[in-house]
């Protein structure tokens, strides 16, 4: 059997470098992973053929020397950070191929704004949204709205630096039940002269549909619904299950299209709020980067980066399989803090629409132990390795934090 061309990937600290790492080494790709750490999770995976720790410096000083010295001939990337970095870099680098979102199309899913305009005009569902100014009457504005309503940043990447020296922290989104509670919010970044958007609430569960799009159209497809989420009201996907490809066919059709207007090459995912009662969808954003739930669409069968991989280096284009639709995987440490916050916390839950259901949660909890439906973020019976390192950095993180010296 011939070795195929070794891949490089940043960011194997996380389930979703880690997932990448499992896809492309399963289907006998050497990969070469770098982590900001010798703890990065991705490194202690039988699938990686070699990790190293991560260079300090801008991306373009070292990253030519790496892929000379491993001679990688695919890169990939996990952070939104490493995408723009490499966005303005070349699309090959000493005869690899940098498979990661070109400036343009990078540009407009990055802006929610410019994002949810195009969906506009195709068609798609956004939500009702205010985009406050220098010089408007916020009180004016924010009396007229209806409530609840949710304050995002339109590009969170382009505000994080200016948020830091202000000594603010970077908050993805918040919910104002009221006028008051939405003026507070809008204070707290007066003195930056920005603001986040401030979009009407829409009811119903998130529905994530992940697309490979090269040459305009879609090459694979996947869908999922998200079950838990950490926070409980919005977050990070804690527990997720697959969909089976014959439902949401129209959405999905709308969502390659929307990729396709915008130039998109590669995978994404266009996240929408389903609401089953009506039949309605909202976008909220298109996730230009490998997803949360990443590990859900590997285990089922859809694999986004060996996709990339083997159209881009080896020029395969036949058509991929149908994917498993029984499965769900849960990222089992949020998936746990939630279900603390629903046990113990439940004021601190800002959604005002969501009900904590605690006691079926923790029946959904401890029975996914044994449901054989459940696959994990981490953890894998045919690869223990990651999850025995992420169990030690926990350990050695609560113990750390055990140390330290009282404030009194």
């Amino acid at each position: 059997m011939s070795r195929l061309p070794p891949a490089l990937l940043l960011g194997i600290d996380t389930p979703i470098g880690l997932s990448v790492v499992r896809e492309l080494g399963s289907h006998g790709v050497p990969v070469h992973g770098i982590g900001r750490s010798r703890a990065a999770i991705g490194a202690h995976s039988r699938f990686i053929a070699g990790s190293s720790v991560r260079e300090a410096g801008p991306l373009a000083e070292w990253l030519p020397t790496l892929i000379r010295r491993t001679g990688a001939k695919a890169l990939f990337a996990i952070s939104e950070g490493d995408l723009i970095a490499l966005a303005a870099m070349p699309e090959e680098i000493g005869g690899c191929r940098i498979l990661t979102p070109r400036a343009g199309p990078l540009a407009i899913v990055l802006d929610k704004r410019e994002t949810l305009a195009r969906a506009r005009g195709l068609g798609i569902d956004v939500p009702i949204g205010w985009q406050p100014g220098d010089g408007e009457d916020f009180s004016a504005r924010a009396a007229a709205l209806s409530y609840p309503v949710v304050v995002k940043w339109p590009d969170p990447m382009a505000v994080a630096a200016m948020l830091e020296r202000r000594g603010l922290a970077l908050v993805k989104a918040e919910f104002a039940r009221d006028p008051a509670a939405l003026l507070a919010i809008l204070d707290r970044y007066a003195p930056l002269g920005r603001w986040p958007i401030v979009q009407g609430y829409c009811p119903g569960h998130g529905l994530g549909q992940m697309i490979h799009m090269a040459a305009g159209r879609a090459t694979l497809c996947f869908q999922h619904r998200r079950l838990h989420e950490w926070p409980p009201e919005g977050g990070v996907s804690t527990l997720c299950a697959a969909e089976p490809i014959d439902r949401h066919q129209a959405q999905m059709a709308k969502s390659e299209a929307l990729l396709g207007d915008i130039g998109w090459e590669g995978p994404a995912m266009v996240e929408y709020r389903h609401d089953p009662a009506t039949g309605r969808y909202w976008l909220m954003e298109i996730n230009g980067r490998f997803w949360g739930s990443l590990p859900l669409a590997r285990a089922c069968g859809a694999h986004f980066a060996w996709e990339a991989y083997r159209r881009q280096i080896l020029g395969e284009h036949d058509e991929p399989g149908p994917y498993r639709s029984t499965l769900r995987a849960r990222y089992m440490i949020p998936e746990t803090r939630r279900l603390i916050r629903l046990l113990f916390g439940r004021g601190e839950i800002a959604d005002p629409f969501f009900r904590p259901r605690p006691l079926r949660d923790f029946a959904v909890w401890l029975l996914g132990f044994v449901d054989p439906r459940t696959r994990y973020y981490v953890f894998s019976p045919s690869d223990p390795g990651p999850f025995v390192a992420d169990l030690r950095s926990a350990l050695r993180k609560a113990l750390s934090r055990g140390r330290r010296p009282s404030a009194a």
